[in-house]
């Protein structure tokens, strides 16, 4: 993350939103969406909490890795901690992430505005929205 961060040649500030475009989007409606993206670990997602980012997204099906990677990595060293570790990181600092966005290679790398219009679900610790950018010319 710091090196993706240092190659765009900004440095975050407090309160800024991160989205990490992967191109999984690209493979919406087809079976190996599933496996794209490549995935936020406990590590990344608690260094971006670190600069005061609570606000994180990604094009891919989740935050973390593809669920099948985990999957394969667990069947091989059985360490629970792999599962989800991004998701998790929310436990340590508290964090909210969006998925499955698209058009992200449409925005610039930085210096938009991003408002995110909420679905209320009755009694969900997770929700639909409407993601919305907005790039100043």
């Amino acid at each position: 993350m710091e090196n993706a961060v240092e190659e765009i040649g900004y440095e975050l500030q407090p309160n800024d939103i991160v989205f990490v475009n992967t191109g999984a989007d690209k493979y919406w409606d087809k079976p190996e969406y599933l496996v794209k993206g490549c995935g936020m670990g406990k590590e990344a997602t608690l260094w971006l909490c670190e600069k005061g980012v609570h606000v994180v997204g990604t094009d891919a099906w989740s935050w973390d890795r593809p669920l099948p990677l985990i999957a394969k990595e667990f069947n091989e060293t059985n360490d629970s901690s792999i599962i989800w570790e991004g998701h998790f990181a929310g436990i340590e600092c508290g964090y909210c992430h969006i998925e499955k966005l698209t058009n992200l290679e449409k925005l610039p790398s930085f210096g938009f505005t991003v408002s995110c219009f909420p679905i209320k679900i009755k009694e969900a610790s997770a929700g639909w929205i409407q993601a919305v950018a907005i790039v100043e010319e």
